[in-house]
């Protein structure tokens, strides 16, 4: 349940009028679970999520099912939600990925780098650059068709086989993505180490060496509690885009060390007593999460789910407004 009122809005200085949050619970939150979920529920999870407000919902990935069996049903599920009027891009791994993308009519996709090697070698199976070259030709191909491309790139911060990841290494990664012709770059705290001093230090490094914060999303986890410390950081240097996952679902396969993603609930009741317009209905959207945890048989990690709900262990039913490649 909510009150009414709260959170308070109370504009801090500087800070963006307007931000897009990227929801990537039905992609990043359910690859992680460990049973699948139906093809129909992921169906109604994504048109519950756009009837909250959010106007870019990533749907899915077009890897091959051995690596991500949870995403084994994308060609069922794209043309069950291809009718909504929002954003809905797509991961793909190659040119295999990207075929199965188009032939279903989608216009966003996504690829996926690494900023360490390790990483890369555990995600794709490929040094960092063997990536990148694979890659060229699906983004070239993605910007022949007219479609906006979105880079991923994990590991910007830490790395659990490597320790700290410098700087200037992910920079470098970044400057390729982009050059190879992505339209956006989400920096990702796959293990959530970052600290808003180092986010700070990053987006800055990136925009000497000509990124513009423009083009720059962020995807913080909540390992060590960081994940909306960190998202401030981002929005006071100017970033307007933001990752989350609905309930903070999610986690990375391929990084055991990592947890779940920043939760939309999280990040919407920050933004709200910021005074930033999302376009989200909280309400709306704690129901939608409240019923996908009923769903994994569950209750949703996001503090502000349970807070609005009081309940830890079971779900209630009212709302306010009653990667590896092919």
């Amino acid at each position: 349940m909510t009150v009414e009122g709260l959170p308070m809005a109370v504009p801090a200085m500087d800070l963006p009028a307007r931000v897009t949050i990227h929801e990537v619970g039905a992609r990043d939150g359910l690859q992680n679970e460990k049973a699948t979920v139906p093809t129909a529920v992921k169906a109604e999870f994504i048109r519950r999520l756009a009837d909250a407000g959010l106007s870019t919902i990533e749907a899915t990935s077009f890897v091959h099912p051995k690596w991500v069996p949870q995403l084994a049903d994308a060609e069922q599920l794209f043309p069950l939600v291809s009718d909504l009027p929002v954003a809905l891009p797509v991961l793909v791994p190659n040119q295999r990925g990207l075929d199965r993308a188009l032939a279903l009519g989608a216009r966003r996709v996504a690829v996926f780098a690494s900023a360490t090697e390790s990483f890369a070698k555990a995600n794709l199976n490929r040094t960092v650059d063997e990536a990148l070259a694979m890659f060229e030709p699906v983004v070239r191909r993605a910007k022949d068709e007219r479609m906006r491309v979105r880079g991923y790139l994990s590991m910007c911060f830490g790395d659990p086989w490597e320790g700290p990841v410098p700087v200037h290494q992910v920079v470098r990664v970044s400057k390729a993505l982009m050059d190879l012709g992505c339209d956006e770059l989400s920096l990702g705290d796959t293990i959530g180490v970052a600290t808003p001093g180092h986010v700070l230090d990053l987006l800055s490094e990136l925009n000497e060496e000509g990124v513009p914060t423009s083009a720059i999303g962020v995807h913080f986890h909540d390992t060590y509690g960081q994940a909306l410390a960190n998202t401030l950081a981002a929005l006071q240097h100017g970033v307007t885009t933001i990752d989350a996952s609905a309930g903070g679902l999610g986690g990375c396969p391929f990084a055991k060390s990592a947890t779940g993603n920043l939760a939309t609930e999280d990040l919407v009741w920050m933004l709200q007593g910021l005074g930033i317009h999302t376009g989200v209905d909280l309400g709306r959207l704690t129901a939608t999460s409240v019923w996908m945890a009923d769903q994994l048989g569950r209750p949703s990690p996001s503090r502000t789910v349970r807070a609005l709900t009081h309940k830890d262990s079971e779900a209630p039913a009212a709302s306010e407004d009653s990667h590896k490649e092919q």
